[in-house]
């Protein structure tokens, strides 16, 4: 048994390992996720198609429409609760004119913001001089009486200070250009309180609907003339030329009274102090 046991080969097993392919890594896990994360979405929309009424869907679609724009019907996109007619139909949704797109867009400046606190700033400013030249008038003995031809409106423009006549006073001298003792001393108390305020000024001549004797001068010159008095007598009493926007004459049409057109008080000077938003000139 030895010799036999001896003689026996001796068979020695090496196994040879061989390297697996690579290993698969996460990429499969990314794109499982992606496409789990896209049915859920898809379930999502299906849901709230199923179980909201029109007018919330109206709403859900205008949440997702451009911001500070108007949704448009009948744009590019789709068919169906979200309107639209064709992905590539020609958008009407406003762009910038660097993106791409068939119309662009203007954002307006707020129109509530600066121009309303400047108007605001503007009407504080007129109350402040109405009330002081009331009170300039009411001290002054010699100028009291005028107090009933200056009245304050505020228009359009800005506030119109107008000055008209009555029959104890007027501004000019019966069919001229030359200005009345009485208007020689109530401009520089007017120019006083115009010279506080910064905004531009705007002097417009009126007359009655009385007419001229035929000759070079009717209406229209006299109340051209008249305004451009007034202007040149109100620089004389401290207001710079620069803060002087326009000179005008308007004759008859626009009358103080227009039911009674030959009325005194139709004869005017009217000083219109101009909004800050409207372009104010320094002096």
């Amino acid at each position: 048994m030895t010799d036999e046991a001896a003689s026996r080969p001796i068979i020695i097993k090496r196994p040879i390992i061989q390297a697996h392919s690579a290993h698969h890594g996460g990429a499969w896990k990314v794109a499982y996720a992606d496409f789990v994360t896209a049915m859920m979405a898809f379930f999502l929309l299906m849901w709230l198609l199923g179980s909201t009424t029109e007018s919330q869907r109206k709403a859900l679609a205008d949440y997702f429409s451009p911001t500070l724009v108007e949704k448009r019907q009948e744009s590019a996109g789709s068919d169906g609760l979200l309107s639209g007619d064709s992905i590539i139909a020609r958008d009407r949704y406003a762009n910038q004119a660097s993106q791409t797109g068939s119309r662009s867009i203007t954002i307006p400046k707020d129109s509530t913001g600066g121009k309303a606190e400047d108007k605001a700033s503007d009407q504080a400013r007129f109350a402040r001089l109405q009330q002081s030249l009331r009170n300039r008038l009411a001290k002054e003995n010699n100028l009291n009486r005028f107090a009933r031809s200056v009245r304050f409106t505020e228009t359009a423009d800005g506030l119109r200070i107008d000055l008209v006549d009555d029959a104890n006073f007027s501004m000019f001298l019966v069919g001229t250009i030359i200005l009345t003792p009485e208007a020689r001393q109530l401009l520089p108390l007017v120019a006083k309180e115009l010279a506080g305020i910064p905004n531009d000024i705007r002097v417009r001549g009126h007359t009655d609907a009385s007419p001229f004797a035929a000759g070079a001068r009717n209406n229209w010159t006299l109340s051209s003339g008249r305004a451009d008095a007034t202007r040149q007598q109100l620089m004389v009493d401290g207001i710079p030329s620069g803060r002087f926007l326009r000179i005008e004459g308007v004759a008859d049409r626009e009358p103080y009274n227009p039911a009674e057109p030959y009325a005194p008080v139709n004869r005017r000077i009217s000083i219109t102090l101009g909004w800050s938003a409207g372009g104010p000139r320094a002096g």
